[in-house]
């Protein structure tokens, strides 16, 4: 269902990208290392020739591939993403690694609705709790490449691996599991625990931490009520990833403090019954299930 663009709330001004659209592409190309100077001139005069786009011009005399121009663009717009040559994130981050993807596309018309749906920090709706009946469904794929396309907007986003089960954000960011979450909720580090992520200025990502035994007891304390409440003062996004609520009931102790849920289903694996399961017991703890997502990858 549409609605008019007006619904949409828009992350403050002053703390959107910039465009940059007043630097040379050729001058980033050059940075960059894809051309030469002497690369550059031949392009510029095949474009002045064809009256074509610098980069349509540098991919027909063969020097640049689409994608190189592509990235050239991307940076040229500061589009925060990453290289190819990256080392570390896992590929898994399409919304970082392909922003020109056609399922990077779907992460953002994701992430419109949700502007449109959800997002409105006046009524305190700025934490958002991504939710899934299995294992296996894509839930932290879907949290990972969401916080980036929230962070792409120039929104400060924070990540939160709240899954003390069976954790992935540091595995697919490629950070240490040594502290975060459970570590701040056992009141054995500070909010240091949280991970700028390099290449993406506007988004962090709070692990995990190391396994606890009791992850059911330290969400139920009020202390992650109030690590919950302490962090939407500085965030203006919050993804919170969680464990399966079919097997633990960890989703529901979360929603319940952080107000709103996306439940992830994937198609041919997850159970219509399931999932319904699953959005009558978040809702039973007052959270608003926002939506629905059917993952077919």
């Amino acid at each position: 269902m549409s609605m008019p663009s007006e619904n949409i709330r828009t992350i403050d001004s002053h703390r959107a990208l910039t465009t940059r659209s007043d630097r040379c592409i050729g001058a980033i190309l050059v940075e960059d290392g894809k051309l030469t100077s002497r690369e550059v001139e031949r392009v510029l005069e095949r474009q002045r020739k064809d009256k074509i786009r610098f980069g349509e011009a540098a991919v027909r005399l063969g020097y640049l591939s689409e994608d190189d121009v592509r990235f050239a663009l991307a940076r040229q717009y500061d589009m925060p993403h990453f290289t190819p040559a990256s080392e570390g994130p896992s590929r898994e981050l399409v919304a970082a690694f392909a922003p020109f993807h056609p399922r990077t596309e779907e992460l953002r018309a994701l992430r419109t609705q949700l502007m449109i749906r959800w997002y409105n920090p006046d009524q305190g709706r700025k934490a958002l709790v991504v939710a899934s009946p299995e294992a296996g469904e894509g839930r932290s794929y879907v949290a990972a490449n969401l916080a980036i396309a929230f962070s792409q907007l120039g929104a400060r986003t924070l990540l939160v691996d709240a899954d003390m089960r069976n954790s992935r954000q540091h595995r697919i960011f490629g950070l240490p599991e040594t502290q975060g979450l459970s570590t701040l909720l056992a009141a054995r580090s500070d909010h240091k625990s949280t991970f700028p992520v390099p290449g993406m200025n506007k988004l962090s990502v709070l692990p995990a931490g190391p396994l606890p035994p009791n992850p059911q007891e330290l969400l139920s304390r009020p202390v992650f009520a109030a690590l919950m409440k302490d962090l939407q003062q500085v965030y203006d996004v919050m993804i919170v990833d969680t464990p399966p609520s079919r097997h633990f009931a960890d989703a529901q102790s979360i929603a319940f403090r952080t107000g709103d849920a996306l439940i992830v289903a994937r198609r041919n694996h997850t159970s219509v019954a399931s999932t319904q399961k699953t959005i009558r017991e978040l809702a039973a703890t007052g959270a608003r299930v926002v939506g629905t997502v059917v993952n077919d990858c």
